[in-house]
């Protein structure tokens, strides 16, 4: 599948149905992260259950500590 993430059009494997499972894929699953879906910030609670499409545009905002 082939989704624009923070501007970059990626290809993700079938397993990743969700935005949970993106989150997973990508390692950030255990980090705050903001998910906004096609222009529409998505709650944590609904991750789980919003699936993804082919083209979809997501942006994904995660917090790093740093000094």
């Amino acid at each position: 599948m082939q989704l624009i993430i923070n501007g970059e059009t990626v290809s993700v494997p079938s397993s990743v149905g969700n935005v949970s499972q993106l989150l997973e894929h990508y390692g950030i699953n255990q980090k705050v992260a903001i998910v906004e879906l096609n222009q529409d910030i998505l709650e944590k609670s609904r991750h789980g259950e919003t699936a993804l499409a082919d083209g979809d545009k997501i942006e994904i905002v995660h917090f790093v500590g740093g000094g």
